[in-house]
């Protein structure tokens, strides 16, 4: 496909991508009423004000923000704050008021900070830190909303500590409320049973919505609204009366009301920092969010809702990854989200008081192990063992104390690791680097120690190359490079050399790194010469028999991939990060190289990644349109909608109904699919197929193929290429 032409902003915006933004905003709409209701009824506000919250973050936020793709509305990661807010400011409809007062002051603090350009600080917090303290959040969740889910009267819960909560597991399983517990465990059931479905349409409708449509009728069917308590029941009451100045700061002189002014300013500006951050990658069109901006507008929202009665909102991780695979394009899907959340609380108010809170739990619950699943303990130790120290740290003393003291912690192991790894005190808060530039190339020598705490100065660093020249980063001087800083410094790489120019790191050679993650922190150690021991796994020793037996050249090793995939289909709204188990070699038609890539979708605890074995045909003689070829499923008119028309041919209905042709240019894609290409398609099973600047992109399924199943894709390229030129008169026959 051709580069992706920039979607317009503004009004101009509107008119172009009205009907994609306003179908993903619909979809995210569907995905943000129960999980703002939710969120609100944990963090002890009325349930309806997470809406309220939603409806502020879309109506008005989106005028302001510096993000094109964010959806703006309450987070799980603030539940606790709430909570304890209300709580320790006496509970109740009090309590509320004067956490409304922290989250305004807390808010207009945000504002000064964006305009004060302090959005960089949030590259101070290391990775490992912050994921732990996101995962003692989830911990946090789950101890309350499991007693919601089983029925238990949330009353007698107020006060108790997350170990006390944790404790009483079992008692509250031997209390359960039967009727409530069967609704819940359905809705989690919902919930991790969809993703695991192989029908698409299926996988990528939102799970909350399938739940409420199941969970609903149930309760229904059940009366729980005569037969059950009421706190088993969503209660909205007169919302339109409640919306008004409802803050109250009368505690304003007291330490418990700056200690949540700093809890507040502190998370929701860091979670929303790096939501804008993540997002960014996951843009088709790469534009670059200005997060200061952001930061600006997110602290009015919050002014407006801490003022009315809301909670606080930021960029919300899942909602924002989950726009762009809906196909939102602009702002204005955030702005629909919060229009269509308007409409519900005008005209639906009925409906959302029938859903049963066990349901809420149960969506809460899924919520907090997506912040402390096992395999975020699992991603953060192949970064290293270091990180995961650091990560069970915060979680720990966390749970202990407060989120303020559990990521200090956090920030102080690190710190005690890079000082007995080597880096020098006088670098642990200050960039030091010299930079030569001569011919257009840029050369930078890195000393003593380049990690998250100096990681600012090297920011500025990045930001100051011209875009389009030859950078070269020499680390040859260095003592300590840490994961921190090669995280920043791949999106630095993958960035500028998107934009035209290059980018390569040099004098590693005596380091030692602390796993063989490609980002994975590294020390100077000239006796060890750096290198971990690979050690191939059964498939890799596999797939490298297969080489030998093939021809092929084989590289098990995981590298990254900036540039191999830019602008395919495959990659629009995900990010290809690595590829690994590269076989290459040279058929007739070209050079084919056969690969296992990570493809990751969503971002932050919404992250989730699929390995695709994929071949790509490169330095092709004939010359080849872009397009990109898929089976067509109930998506497709949805598809049609975001990504292009469907390239349809009336004399061959078969071909058409079996898939869905999109090409920015039509004329000579119908001229490349000729009688023999398309009988040649129709009599073989489905497959993808993409072409992008003359490179061919093969894949059967979004999984793992074994050695058969490679050979198998290797020949029907090489058949498909030959028939696309007239090379083949009787293909294989499958």
């Amino acid at each position: 496909m051709k580069t992706l032409e920039i979607p317009k902003d503004g009004l101009e915006g509107l008119k172009q991508n009205w009907r994609v933004d306003a179908l993903s905003g619909f979809l995210v709409f569907l995905l943000a009423l129960p999980l703002s209701l939710g969120i609100a009824k944990a963090s002890e506000f009325p349930p309806a004000m997470g809406v309220l919250t939603a409806m502020i973050g879309g109506l008005i936020v989106s005028f302001f923000a510096g993000s094109r793709l964010t959806i703006k509305g309450p987070a799980a990661g603030l539940i606790t704050i709430c909570a304890g807010a209300v709580t320790e400011m006496s509970g109740g409809t009090q309590g509320w008021q004067l956490a409304l007062g922290v989250i305004v002051i807390a808010s207009l603090l945000q504002i000064v900070f964006g305009f004060l350009k302090f959005g960089a600080l949030s590259d101070f917090f290391p990775h490992s830190a912050v994921h732990g303290m996101l995962a003692a959040i989830g911990l946090i969740i789950f101890s309350k909303q499991i007693h919601i889910l089983l029925g238990i009267d949330p009353a007698t819960l107020k006060g108790l500590e997350p170990i006390e909560l944790f404790e009483r597991i079992p008692d509250s399983i031997l209390h359960e409320d039967f009727r409530v517990t069967f609704i819940g465990v359905v809705s989690l059931i919902i919930i991790f049973g969809l993703p695991l479905l192989k029908s698409k349409f299926l996988k990528g409708f939102p799970a909350p919505v399938f739940v409420l449509l199941i969970t609903i009728p149930l309760a229904w069917i059940m009366d729980f609204k005569h037969t059950e308590p009421a706190f088993d029941m969503v209660q909205i009451g007169d919302f339109w009366s409640s919306v008004g100045f409802n803050a109250n700061f009368s505690m304003i002189g007291t330490f418990v009301f700056w200690k949540y002014v700093i809890m507040f300013l502190f998370v929701n500006s860091l979670e929303s920092l790096l939501t804008v951050k993540a997002i960014d990658g996951l843009d088709p069109w790469k534009r670059i969010s200005n997060p200061n901006k952001d930061l600006v507008a997110v602290g009015i929202g919050n002014t407006v809702s801490g003022l009315l009665g809301g909670l606080p909102m930021i960029s919300e991780v899942a909602r924002s990854s989950a726009n762009i695979s809906f196909g939102g394009r602009t702002r204005w899907a955030n702005f629909f989200h919060g229009f269509f959340l308007l409409i519900a609380m005008l005209l639906f108010i009925p409906v959302i008081e029938m859903i049963p809170n066990t349901a809420l739990a149960a969506l809460l619950i899924a919520v907090g192990y997506r912040l402390a699943s096992p395999n975020e303990f699992f991603k953060t130790y192949k970064i290293g063992s270091e990180q995961l120290v650091i990560f069970i740290t915060t979680i720990l003393v966390t749970i202990a104390t407060d989120l303020l003291i559990g990521v200090g912690a956090g920030v102080l192991m690190k710190f005690i690791f890079h000082i007995v790894n080597g880096a020098p005190l006088r670098s642990l808060f200050k960039a030091r680097y010299e930079r030569t530039e001569n011919n257009g190339q840029y050369l930078v020598k890195v000393f003593d120690a380049a990690i998250f705490s100096n990681l600012i100065g090297y920011r500025k660093l990045f930001h100051s190359f011209e875009p389009g020249k030859k950078v070269q980063l020499n680390f040859s001087e260095a003592r300590m490079v840490d994961h921190s800083f090669m995280e920043a410094f791949y999106h630095f790489q993958e960035e500028y050399q998107h934009n035209g120019g290059q980018v390569i790191a040099t004098g590693f050679d005596n380091f030692r790194a602390f796993s063989n993650h490609p980002l994975a922190g590294r020390k100077y150690d000239p006796a060890k010469q750096t290198l971990i021991e690979i050690k191939l796994t059964p498939r890799q020793l596999a797939l490298r028999k297969f080489s030998e037996e093939q021809g092929y050249t084989f590289y098990p090793q995981k590298i990254r991939s900036v540039l191999k995939y830019k602008d395919f289909p495959i990659e629009k709204g995900t990010h290809i990060r690595y590829e690994e188990n590269l076989m290459e070699k040279y058929l007739d038609q070209g050079r084919i190289t056969v690969s296992d890539i990570t493809l990751t979708e969503g971002a932050g605890q919404a992250e989730h990644h699929t390995l695709i074995t994929v071949v790509m045909v490169s330095e092709l003689e004939q010359s080849i349109p872009d397009f990109a070829l898929e089976p067509e499923n109930l998506w497709s008119a949805f598809s049609e909608l975001t990504s292009g028309k469907d390239i349809d041919f009336v004399h061959h209905p078969e071909f058409s109904k079996k898939y869905y042709l999109r090409s920015a240019s039509e004329e000579a894609t119908r001229a490349f699919f000729t009688e023999s290409v398309i009988t040649f398609l129709e009599s073989h099973d489905k497959i993808h197929i993409e072409c992008h600047r003359n490179k061919l992109l093969l894949y059967e399924k979004r999984d793992l193929l074994d050695t058969a199943e490679i050979l198998h894709l290797e020949k029907f390229a090489e058949d498909f290429l030959n028939v696309s030129n007239q090379k083949v008169s009787s293909p294989l026959s499958l």
